[in-house]
């Protein structure tokens, strides 16, 4: 049977609770564990695919087509296993599962209520990831921060959970913070004992208490903490900020956190081997010079809207032993008249997805610049979109060439609807979603990156190349290096006369992991580097 750690947070959001629990599953992995996560949502959407990036940050795809919160992306980097719908679910799928069976009549005239049913629910998905992950350890995060009314089916889920299971098969980890307050010169701790009185309130006693600070926790702190939370001393760790996120598990480490969360759940302390990461930060530290991609989106002044593409870049930028400088560009602010002024200093242009014709002719005039100043250039999804929108325009000579989605009277949609798509109605979970094969021509640029005939990258999109102009377009002398099986779709386009210049209908950033970057980033980053000289 596995073992269950469930993560709350305290006092304020953003606290990085994902980070710890993605920082514990590592250090448990390493242990030779089976380790599989899960994030519960307490907002009442079905899932994130209809949020704009400005509310929750990127949507994060799984390989089976789920949209799930960004999260899964810290989760997947760091205990490197690909993950499933069965890991992200919010308090609006459990209610909308409800409901509808309310209306077959599933609860025989029945009162539905929170309790027992949502919380029912809720523990019946805890016990489908275990099963079907057959997982040693789940790890489940529970969003929102202690005190939330939208979170508490979910604590008090948590709490019937760990009563129904043998002792020792459940613990609790609670992430709060202790700010430091300036005028004072010192850290304080009454937020934290604030929060777990509140946690304690509705039943959760916490087994271990990890504070995340920008000053030092000492040896004083943490007593304080304990005696007023109801733990021991060495059950309160301090969890500092650090350079780069990928510390934080051995910052864990270092405290024994591994250790004593195993001694917890009765389970063997196995030999760790956290060599990888280790490399990886070592690499990291060695890192010489810089290069600096623009990603030129409309969300920019949200960074978490493109996390998983930042991180892919840092990913490739340590493997080549520099570091990536990513400069966030809004694709409104970019045309042809000032594109040289805007992305004048880059050593790569980056167009990556997105979705309404906001900052599209932005992306189409960075596709240019790129193509016609031999600046290595990688579209992701949109990003393709708008390369072959540039390219049909000013060297296929289709004027005005745009894509569908924002012009149906358009007279050139070299973008078109896919014909699955034509009839659907709503918007939420409705896309070509998830994992799809990739047949890669050989002699290209793609192939050179991937070395393989077919891979397989997650989609999230409605609109494809319009293959009736397709012949058009290569006759043009755009190079078509990765099709669908079936020749149907075009996956990947590329410019062969050009030092880098790939574009990918796909989402390669959600498969790049720290100790193994995506081959599209990293030879893009290479590309990019070469440029630097």
């Amino acid at each position: 049977m596995a073992k269950h750690i469930f993560v709350t947070g305290g006092v304020v959001s953003s606290l990085g609770k994902g980070i710890t629990a993605a920082s514990l599953g590592h250090l448990l992995k390493a242990r030779g564990y089976k380790v599989t996560m899960q994030k519960m949502d307490p907002y009442l959407n079905v899932d994130p695919g209809t949020m704009s990036p400005f509310q929750h940050g990127e949507v994060f795809v799984t390989d089976d087509g789920h949209e799930g919160d960004l999260d899964l992306g810290h989760y997947e980097r760091f205990i490197d296993e690909n993950l499933s719908r069965e890991s992200n679910f919010t308090q609006g799928s459990i209610y909308q599962t409800l409901i509808a069976r309310e209306r077959r009549g599933d609860f025989l005239g029945g009162t539905v209520q929170v309790i027992p049913h949502v919380t029912e629910a809720i523990k019946e998905r805890l016990r489908r990831i275990a099963e079907q992950s057959s997982a040693d350890i789940v790890i489940s995060e529970i969003g929102g921060t202690i005190g939330d009314i939208e979170s508490l089916p979910f604590i008090e889920a948590a709490r019937q959970f760990k009563k129904e299971k043998p002792l020792g098969d459940v613990l609790f980890v609670h992430v709060t913070l202790v700010p430091y307050i300036a005028a004072a010169h010192e850290v304080k701790t009454k937020p934290t004992q604030h929060s777990v009185k509140e946690l304690r309130s509705i039943g959760v006693q916490p087994d271990f208490i990890v504070c995340r600070s920008d000053h030092e926790i000492t040896d004083k702190v943490r007593e304080k903490i304990a005696l007023f939370c109801d733990v021991r001393t060495e059950e309160v760790l301090a969890c500092t900020d650090a350079p780069s996120i990928y510390e934080v598990p051995i910052g864990l480490y270092d405290q024994g956190f591994d250790v004593k969360v195993l001694d917890r759940l009765g389970l063997a302390e196995r030999e760790i081997d956290l060599s990888p990461m280790r490399a990886f930060l070592e690499a990291t530290h060695r890192c010489d010079g810089q290069v600096d991609v623009a990603v030129v989106g409309k969300y920019v002044s949200l960074p978490d809207a493109y996390l998983s593409v930042i991180e892919a870049l840092g990913h490739a930028g340590v493997h080549h032993g520099c570091h990536v400088e990513v400069h966030l560009i809004d694709g409104e602010e970019i045309t042809d008249a000032n594109a040289a002024d805007v992305l004048g200093g880059m050593d790569g242009v980056l167009v990556p997805g997105g979705f309404g014709q906001r900052a599209f002719e932005g992306k189409i005039a960075a596709a240019r610049y790129a193509r016609e100043n031999d600046v290595p250039y990688l579209g992701i999804c949109l990003g393709l979109q708008a390369a072959v929108c540039e390219f049909a325009r000013h060297v296929a000579g289709l004027e005005g060439a745009t894509s569908a989605e924002f012009d149906e009277e358009a007279a050139y949609p070299v973008i078109d609807l896919m014909p699955e798509q034509e009839d659907v109605e709503d918007k939420g979970g409705t896309m070509r979603l998830g994992a799809y094969p990739c047949k890669v021509a050989r002699d290209t640029k793609a192939f050179a990156a991937y070395g393989e005939e077919v891979v397989y990258e997650r989609h999230r999109h409605r609109y494809e190349v319009n293959n009736a102009y397709r012949d058009r377009l290569v006759e043009a002398g755009l190079a078509i290096s990765g099709i669908s099986p079936n020749g149907r779709l075009v996956e990947m386009v590329e410019l062969p006369d050009h030092p880098w210049f790939v574009a990918s209908q796909g989402h390669p950033e959600f498969k790049s992991r720290p100790t193994r970057p995506h081959p599209l980033f990293s030879d893009f980053v290479a590309a990019a580097v070469r440029r630097k000289g």
